[in-house]
């Protein structure tokens, strides 16, 4: 005989879990974040060095090591200064018509000193994105 019983259906838990250390709005954690601080209290500083993100806040204590930024931070940089550096490089073409050693000499070092420029205060403001967001490090890696 079948069993006549409906099946119970799975819900998902919706009461959202509060973290131990304070959470700000998404623009403060952001903006926290691209000025090079914790993105949760904005009390220390959020990198070791250049873009080696500290393991945990030592005033707050998040966990900002495990928020993995990975690609996305070199992603928007290049986004950004590709836009920045064609438009300007094609307008100075069109006004000015300069030889190519010149154009080289223009706009290869300023690629490089406005990626390495916003290189760090983008990974500060995805790492208090992502912070806000509880995009965290699996806990099995």
């Amino acid at each position: 005989m079948p069993d006549t019983q409906v099946p119970t259906r799975w819900q998902p838990n919706r009461s959202p879990e509060v973290p131990p250390w304070p959470v700000p709005p998404l623009l403060v954690a952001m903006g926290r974040g691209a000025r090079g601080l914790c993105p949760a209290c904005g009390k220390t500083h959020a990198f070791i060095g250049y873009l080696r993100v500290v393991p945990e806040c030592a005033v707050c204590g998040a966990p900002l090591g495990e928020v993995r930024a990975d690609d996305a931070p070199p992603y928007f940089t290049v986004f950004i200064v590709a836009h920045v550096v064609i438009t300007a490089m094609f307008l100075v073409y069109q006004a000015y018509d300069p030889p190519y050693w010149v154009q080289a000499a223009i706009w290869l070092p300023t690629t490089v000193v406005m990626s390495m420029g916003l290189l760090r205060p983008i990974k500060g403001a995805t790492l208090g994105l992502m912070l806000k967001l509880g995009l965290m490090k699996p806990a099995g890696e």
